[in-house]
Order: structure tokens, then sequence, then C-alpha cells
């Protein structure tokens, strides 16, 4: 195997598992929350996981918008292609990937309506179950 085209794979490989994570991120944090909240765990109200969720889902719906296409997706297809593998992607990775698992051949405006209607979703669960805000108080030492 030549050193270079496992150098470029296996770098594409991480990039990919890494997108794989951020979508896991966004999805199941947004059912999870939902857990959280039935369940009181106080997870679902951490303010730090709330707006890293809300602000990932943001950034995806943002790069929708203005018709780029993901950072990570043309970085995987880069080092792919350098490693002699060829482009993997000729769209965003999320259409390349629903289209391979629904066998449906969505356009970009739909994908934007699915992602501005996620954010609105997870929107609407920060007004449902707001994040607390509040510092957490200081733990007081028994030997003063």
């Amino acid at each position: 195997m030549n050193p270079a085209y496992s150098k470029y794979s296996l770098t594409a490989d991480v990039i990919l598992l890494i997108h794989f994570l951020f979508v896991a991120f966004v999805v199941l944090g947004f059912i999870f929350i939902w857990i959280g909240y039935f369940t009181k765990q106080k997870f679902a109200r951490n303010a730090k996981f709330r707006i890293c969720h809300i602000l990932a889902m943001g950034i995806v719906l943002c790069e929708s918008l203005v018709g780029m296409i993901c950072p990570l997706t043309e970085w995987e297809n880069y080092l792919r292609v350098r490693g002699g593998q060829g482009q993997v992607y000729e769209t965003s990775f999320m259409k390349e990937w629903i289209h391979k698992i629904m066998f449906f051949d969505f356009s970009e405006l739909t994908f934007v309506i699915v992602y501005a209607f996620f954010f609105a979703l997870i929107l609407l669960t920060f007004r449902v179950i707001p994040p607390d805000l509040r510092k957490p108080a200081k733990h007081q030492s028994a030997n003063k």
C-alpha cells in the first residue's frame, strides 16, 4: 500500500467520522433533550450543551441558506482525491448519504427546508425546556 495513499485515506476517514459524530450530536442531542426533560435529568437543561447544540444546527442551516457545501465534506473529498480514491461526494454530505439510505434525490431547497424546520424545533425546545443559565454555586469546604 502506498504510504501517501494510506495517510490521506486515514485522514479522510477521520474527517468522515467527525462529520458523522457532528450529525449524530445534532439529531440525537435533540432526542436526548426531550428524554431528559421527561425523565427530569439535569443534562436536559445544561446551558453549555444546549448552546453548543443550537449553534451546531445554526451552522448547518446557515451553510445551506448560502449554498455552501460543508467544509468537512470538502476536506474529505480533497483528501480522498489526494489519496487516489477520486471524489466521493459530488454534492453535500447529507444529500449524498440520505440519497444512499432512502434512494430519493432531493433538491437543495428540500434540505434547506428540512434544516430550517429542524432548527425551528430546536428553538421551540429552547422555549419549552429553557437551559439553566444560572452560574453553578461554589462548593464550600467543611474545613473553614
